[in-house]
């Protein structure tokens, strides 16, 4: 699995309206693209500037396949339309997952054996 995880910043009064417009980009990346788990770019609700992305891919080929799928063009072109205050975006290949709870209800950081 590829986390892609990371932040946006525009100027307040555009914030809403970037994530508005990406919604149809959102949808469609999620349902047509083979191996998305999550595509999110969402408001922040302290940070009027800021947007959050997540993103979740089954796997190293999913996500190249993303990159070459006119969704990941056209969420570029979007984001270009305005100017950016800063950003950053990471991924992460991931080698285990767990629930943040354990079987007795406790959150925990620990990872099963």
């Amino acid at each position: 699995m590829i986390v892609i995880a990371g932040w946006i910043d525009v100027e307040p009064e555009v914030r809403d309206v970037v994530v508005s417009e990406s919604q149809l980009l959102q949808r469609s990346t999620r349902e047509e693209e083979a191996g998305c788990n999550g595509y999110v770019f969402a408001a922040d609700p302290v940070d009027p500037a800021r947007i959050h992305v997540f993103e979740e891919w089954e796997s190293g080929e999913a996500l190249e396949a993303h990159f070459q799928h006119p969704n990941f063009a056209a969420m570029g072109e979007l984001l270009r339309r305005y100017p950016r205050r800063g950003s950053q975006t990471l991924k992460y290949r991931v080698d285990r997952t767990a629930p943040v709870r354990n079987a007795d209800g406790v959150a925990t950081s620990h990872f099963p054996s």
